[in-house]
């Protein structure tokens, strides 16, 4: 792809040979893109580069530069160190780049363009700067812009037009003059043209003149024939000669010409007529016609009598020469000849005159026919009588007098004829008649009547009175749409001055009458548009089917009529929806307060979304986007559920982000935060910390004073609020002195309060009951303080016996302060009382047996309902007996909230 010529090469070891000046020759196709390699200026001019031949003496960098940035610097790119050349970003398009201008070359500065005499030449002419001073030269660099067949030939006309005599011999040839062009040049440009259809007559062929410009031919390659087949219509392909060929092509259109090849001809060689004697003056006898099947002047025919025809015959008849009409031109007497033969000649340019003859027999009438004398009322022109329509009834049109001009026969007459109209007698006057209407004229229905007054005597002659009457129109229609009701539909979001329809009403009136214009009605908004004479209904501006979703307004047509008439019309518009609302959500943060071990797929609550568009675009999906694990939405009503029971003490509160997509195409989507707070319920009883273990003991020295702290039970709750307040209290001891110490209710630190005497020596043993606020029933723990007083620890083995026995404590019955005050007393006095009274009525004999009876059921009541609301706040027996170890918190039921 790369030509190198080197013109001239010089010794490396002289400074002089580097500065004389070097040519180098490229060529490249056009149109390649960037980054093409050309050639490597360094390479091709042989230059030493640095570090290359000698490395013991490093060699000074080598510099190329652009003398000048032209019109051919923007075609190319030189990299400055490598002396390589390649394409650059604009492409190179020989066809505009080297227009043909006789081989003249325009230069601006060091780049240039060059175009040849030849079509084929093309050189981008560069001048290059070789630098540093030592090996300094001048490169002048030609690239040839090789074509590529990037062009179809093209017609400069669409439509070729070529006229062909129709007496052309065979092989006339008749040039094209608008031949394709193709800005590619050699074998690129145009090569051959055909044609698509040649009806068998026709063919093409191209001579190529000095300048190599090729020209198509039409070749005739048949008989002609105009009145056969009057015009060809076919298409001229033109190809060049690339690979692979483009074509390009015209309509060409070949008309025949006509010459005077064809004579007149007459149908008939003979017409019989026959005429009465009494015919009027004008009357039409016959009219003959000759066909000429040429054009234009060559198909001009006149008509004439032969010579043959004698004098009297062509006075008494005219022979119209241009159409052939033949009337009677003198009153026939008793002396005009009875046949008539009349040699009539139909003459064509350059042509033998063809030859019919017209055979009038005359007959003798002795009597005068009846006379019809009109006096007409309307207004008459030329035998025309001109009405308007909706006349009234009984319109007078003419009076007719009959009579015979003889006096000798009795005359009669009638109306021939189709249409509203009468001729009746008019008394008292004789052979007088009136024409006159018997209903309205309409001229919407029939425009033209023609009727005949037609008059006869007694010996049967028959004489007929033509008479045309014309109606005037009115303006008595009004224009009608051709739908009363228009029912159109548009997307929404539409274009501004969307087409919408073409109304169209018909006037049946005629002239300016029936000319209709349309109106929008006063209902119609303004941003609606209707065209006063073509009647197109646009919208100016675009439609929101969420503001308005049908349109209804009246539209008019009215014609030009005076008084105009006019009708009305109704567009209803329905505006279809288009998805261009997302998901809108009713608040940006939903906010949801649910109770702890809430069950799971239970409400949680209801997520609202709305969708402004209608049909499948509103329908709307909800999903969950985190915490799908945990929650579950119901993408039809919007509830949000969980899973699970939820947990306070194990996450407190859940942010969730729920997404609304709809059901459009493409669908849009919204997003709502979803807060989720859990309310606490008293589902964890106190977790004592302090002391660990119901083993523990700690010393107390006698010498404690009164009201000192001993030590402190320590509980915290997992509830939060009410439910995590926590009281302190002693239900059971032991010891020697088991009162000496007290609980703060609060704080749950215990203190001495009495001064410890020699016999208050010993294990102190206390149970202490934790208690929380909760509701609906406080949870508790219990936890065993023991507390050993003496001077010493003389024997720890002896201590820990004492605590692994079983401690007989008794429970107090005092409640703990914040117990709930028990109502089951009250009730064992409720219920006893009942079954005293009612054993002393009965029994007034034995009192007193049936009171000790009595008695003892109450105690045996009242015992069994103390333990059960013992066992409702600590578990422990009655018996006084407790097992530390088993001593368990009771399992509780927290109701939902």
């Amino acid at each position: 792809h790369l030509l190198l010529f080197l013109l001239f090469v010089g010794p490396f070891n002289c400074f002089a040979s580097y500065s004389r000046a070097t040519e180098l020759f490229y060529s490249l196709n056009e149109g390649l893109p960037a980054g093409v390699l050309i050639g490597s200026l360094a390479h091709d001019l042989r230059l030493p580069m640095a570090g290359g031949q000698h490395p013991a003496a490093p060699q000074p960098p080598l510099s190329f530069t652009l003398a000048s940035h032209g019109l051919g610097g923007q075609y190319v790119q030189l990299d400055n160190r490598s002396g390589e050349l390649h394409t650059s970003a604009i492409e190179i398009d020989r066809e505009a780049l080297c227009v043909e201008s006789n081989g003249a070359t325009i230069f601006e500065g060091a780049a240039a363009v060059s175009s040849s005499p030849s079509s084929e030449s093309c050189l981008l002419l560069l001048d290059v700067l070789v630098l540093p001073q030592e090996y300094f030269r001048l490169v002048k660099v030609k690239i040839a812009i090789r074509d590529v067949n990037d062009n179809a030939p093209h017609f400069p006309l669409p439509h070729i037009h070529l006229s062909v005599p129709e007496n052309a011999p065979v092989n006339t040839r008749l040039a094209i003059e608008h031949p394709a062009l193709d800005p590619d040049v050699g074998t690129n440009s145009v090569q051959t043209y055909r044609l698509r259809d040649n009806y068998g007559v026709f063919t093409l062929d191209v001579e190529e003149n000095e300048s190599g410009e090729r020209t198509p031919y039409l070749i005739v390659m048949g008989a002609l024939d105009r009145e056969t087949h009057g015009e060809y219509v076919t298409v001229i392909i033109a190809e060049d000669g690339g690979t692979p060929p483009l074509v390009g092509s015209a309509t060409l259109t070949i008309g025949i010409s006509d010459i005077n090849d064809n004579c007149p001809q007459f149908s008939d060689l003979q017409l019989n007529i026959t005429l009465y004697g009494n015919s009027s003056l004008g009357t039409h006898v016959a009219t003959v016609h000759a066909v000429d099947m040429d054009l234009g002047s060559n198909a001009q025919i006149t008509y004439s009598y032969s010579q043959k025809v004698p004098h009297p015959s062509r006075d008494l008849f005219h022979l119209d020469e241009s159409t052939g009409a033949i009337t009677l031109s003198s009153k026939v007497d008793g002396d005009t000849p009875r046949l008539h033969r009349l040699i009539i000649l139909g003459n064509g340019p350059g042509c033998i005159p063809a030859v019919i003859t017209v055979l009038v027999t005359v007959i003798k009438v002795m009597m005068r026919p009846p006379e019809v004398v009109p006096r007409f009322i309307a207004n008459e022109v030329e035998g025309v009588v001109y009405l308007k329509e909706l006349e009234p009834i009984n319109t007078p049109i003419a009076f007719f007098t009959i009579k015979d001009p003889d006096e000798k026969y009795k005359v009669n007459c009638y109306l021939d004829g189709d249409g509203p109209f009468r001729l009746s007698p008019y008394k008292p006057y004789n052979n007088e008649y009136l024409l006159e209407t018997t209903k309205s004229l309409d001229y919407e229905m029939q425009q033209m009547y023609e009727i005949s007054v037609v008059a006869w005597n007694s010996e049967g002659f028959h004489v007929n009175k033509i008479i045309k009457v014309q109606v005037l129109d009115d303006n008595d229609n009004s224009p009608v749409f051709s739908q009363q009701l228009v029912e159109l539909s548009i997307e929404e979001n539409n274009v501004p001055n969307a087409f919408l329809t073409k109304l169209h009403a018909t006037d049946a009136d005629s002239g300016e009458r029936g000319q209709v214009s349309y109106v929008l009605g006063p209902d119609a908004p303004s941003y609606f548009s209707l065209d006063k004479t073509t009647g197109v209904l646009t919208v100016s501006t675009p439609l929101d089917r969420e503001e308005k979703e049908k349109y209804r307004y009246t539209v008019k047509a009215v014609d030009s009529g005076f008084p105009p008439r006019e009708s009305i019309a109704t567009v209803t518009i329905n505006v279809l929806d288009k998805n261009d609302n997302s998901p809108r959500f009713i608040n940006k943060d939903f906010s949801f307060f649910v109770p702890e071990n809430f069950p799971g797929f239970g409400e949680i609550g209801i997520i609202s979304v709305t969708d402004a568009d209608a049909g499948q675009n509103g329908w709307v999906a909800l999903s969950v986007l985190n915490g799908s694990d945990i929650f579950v939405i119901d993408t039809g009503k919007g509830v949000l559920r969980a899973k699970v029971s939820l947990d306070r003490e194990q996450q407190s509160s859940y942010v969730l982000w729920v997404e609304a997509v709809d059901g459009g195409d493409p669908a849009l989507s919204s997003t709502a935060k979803i807060t989720i707070l859990l309310l606490d319920i008293n589902d964890n009883p106190p977790l004592v910390l302090f002391p660990q273990s119901n083993m523990s003991y700690l010393l107390v020295l006698p010498s404690t004073l009164p009201g000192s702290p001993i030590t402190e039970v320590y509980a915290v709750d997992k509830d939060t609020g009410m439910n995590a307040v926590i009281a302190y209290s002693i239900i059971g001891r032991r010891g020697p002195r088991p009162e000496s110490f007290r609980i703060d209710p609060k704080t749950g630190n215990i203190t001495l309060e009495e001064s410890l005497m020699q016999n208050d020596y010993g294990l102190y043993r206390l149970l202490v009951k934790v208690s929380d606020h909760g509701y609906p029933e406080p949870l508790h723990s219990t936890v065993m303080v023991n507390l050993f007083v003496n001077d010493t620890v003389s024997n720890e083995s002896y201590i820990e016996s004492l605590l692994r026995k079983e401690p007989d404590i008794s429970i107090e019955e005092k409640q703990p302060q914040i117990s709930i005050e028990p109502t089951h007393k009250k009730m064992e006095s409720a219920s006893c009382m009942p079954t005293l009274v009612a054993l002393s009525i009965i029994s007034l004999g034995s009192i007193t047996l049936v009171t000790g009876m009595g008695i003892y059921i109450c105690l045996r009541k009242g015992k069994k309902h103390h333990r059960a609301d013992e066992s409702l706040e600590v578990q422990i027996p009655l018996n006084g007996r407790i097992n530390l170890h088993m001593l368990k918190k009771k399992p509780m039921e927290i109701s939902n909230i």
